[in-house]
């Protein structure tokens, strides 16, 4: 299984087109993987978790054809993981040679706000809508998921993806801060191959931050992997949806989580499972 980062900041990206602040400043001096834009991963070319409004730049960049993409998972509706009017350039006149839908997957808010942005005469044609509910699985047209809770935003039902594909198993794990009770009492029967994990925050010292985790919250969700066997013997932990907010570049994320083989995603990383 490939799993392809094609973006790993947050809302604002890094840098911040707005920002002058020590970590942007840094990070147009040094470039190359320091340079984030908002999150989102391909799975097997097949698969997409999130749509942020750098999909279109992303496609460029790794030349990506994205009418191969047959599920779209939605995490939650904060504009740097959804854009949905973006996806008109789908529908029939825009694109052409297509010739079956985008199953788009998502909450109430995410289902009602693509029926709304896209025409309605699509439905059925460029794309299809599923909306989903925490804990209960659902088999797309690539993997089966389960979609979990995640503690994010409050005034909405934000979700993390348990997906398991060609027997492998990866728990998409951001936008969130620790994990809600039922999110890890369901996890502790089933082992990972793959966890992605939010690390919005630097260094901080609660190590179960809410809304988003921060490096200590990361390793601390690693030692309940390790208590409780949901990471498996080889399996892998990899950080990304970081914030120039953290005050730290790349390298030093890397820095911090180096004695714990957590690897640090960077725009355009692969992995394969």
């Amino acid at each position: 299984m490939k799993v392809h980062f094609l973006g790993t900041a947050a809302a604002e990206g890094v840098p911040n087109p707005f920002c002058h602040c020590e970590v942007c400043e840094k990070t147009r001096h040094l470039g190359g993987r320091n340079i984030r834009s908002r999150t989102s991963v391909l799975i097997d070319e097949t698969l997409k978790v999130d749509y942020p409004p750098d999909s279109f730049y992303h496609a460029l960049r790794d030349r990506i054809d994205l009418s191969k993409v047959e599920d779209l998972l939605i995490t939650h509706t904060h504009c740097d993981h959804y854009n949905p009017a973006d996806l008109e350039m789908r529908i029939e006149g825009f694109a052409h040679g297509i010739d079956k839908p985008l199953h788009i997957y998502g909450n109430d808010l995410a289902i009602q706000g693509c029926r709304l942005a896209l025409p309605t005469l699509q439905e059925g044609k460029r794309f299809a809508y599923h909306r989903v509910l925490p804990f209960k699985e659902v088999q797309t047209q690539t993997a089966k998921i389960t979609p979990l809770l995640a503690d994010h935003d409050p005034m909405e039902t934000c979700l993390l993806y348990y997906i398991e594909k060609d027997g492998k198993t990866i728990l998409y794990g951001n936008d969130t801060g620790w994990f809600p009770d039922e999110t890890w009492e369901w996890l502790k029967t089933k082992p990972l191959d793959l966890a992605i994990l939010d690390c919005t925050g630097g260094y901080n010292s609660n190590k179960r931050s809410r809304n988003h985790m921060c490096i200590e919250t990361v390793l601390e969700v690693q030692s309940a992997f390790e208590r409780t066997g949901i990471l498996k013997a080889r399996g892998q932990i990899i950080a990304t949806h970081f914030t120039h907010n953290a005050e730290l570049v790349h390298d030093d994320f890397v820095e911090a989580f180096k004695p714990y083989d957590i690897q640090v995603a960077y725009d355009g990383m692969t992995v394969y499972l």
